[in-house]
């Protein structure tokens, strides 16, 4: 079975836990408990994932379970890329490894 990825937000306005899965944008489960919620949400998605299997239908591949170069290109401005530049070089490092710190300190 694939392995999906899951997220649990607590709803104020529902005074419960909404569990998405990032495959399946359209899929909702609800729970008292973020786990509860995951479970919801995890059911909805083996549906799916069993109703394709007559159907012709391909279920999308999992996020996590994909392999990754460590690599992508970004386009950004001309004036944005000589911002970076400057930046990274008043820190003297790398443009990449400017841009990455940038990222990493982003995830927090």
């Amino acid at each position: 079975m694939t392995e999906y990825t899951y997220r649990a937000m607590w709803s104020p306005n529902d005074r419960s836990y909404t569990g998405t899965c990032i495959e399946f944008p359209g899929l909702r489960g609800r729970g008292q408990t973020a786990t509860e919620a995951i479970a919801a949400v995890e059911r909805l998605v083996n549906q799916d994932v069993a109703a394709a299997a007559g159907t012709g239908w391909t279920p999308p591949e999992s996020l996590t379970d994909r392999e990754y170069s460590g690599r992508f290109v970004v386009r950004m401005s001309p004036e944005l890329h000589a911002h970076l530049a400057v930046e990274s070089a008043e820190q003297g490092v790398s443009l990449n490894q400017w841009v990455l710190q940038k990222l990493t300190n982003r995830r927090r």
